[in-house]
């Protein structure tokens, strides 16, 4: 795994968590060049939220438009009931067991929220 990609492992549902944290530090590290790439992982009900919630959605636009990259569980969305809504929104969903997995075996980069 690349030392340049950070991933984000979204799984706390509060939308000022999402503001003050996951996106804050995620876009200020692709602006200031701390981080080359930064993943975003919607996890369990931050998928819900993000289906649900159009503010989270639109703070979510505004990170991709600046470089931030999002991915979504699958079987989340898909146990959520959220899936079409991530797909029309354009994200993502891919089934992230065997990745994440992957990811933490390799020590990659890996900062969970």
């Amino acid at each position: 795994m690349d030392g340049g990609h950070l991933h984000i492992l979204w799984t706390n549902a509060n939308p000022v968590v999402l503001d003050k944290m996951v996106i804050m530090y995620a876009v200020n590290s692709l602006v200031h060049g701390w981080w080359k790439r930064v993943t975003v992982i919607i996890w369990g009900e931050t998928a819900r939220l993000t289906a649900e919630d159009p503010e989270v959605t639109e703070r979510i636009q505004l990170a991709r438009e600046a470089g931030v990259e999002f991915s979504a569980c699958i079987s989340c969305a898909r146990e959520l009931g959220v899936e079409d809504i991530l797909t029309g929104i354009g994200l993502e969903l891919i089934p992230w067991g065997p990745p994440l997995t992957e990811l933490i075996k390799s020590g990659a980069p890996l900062l969970t929220v």
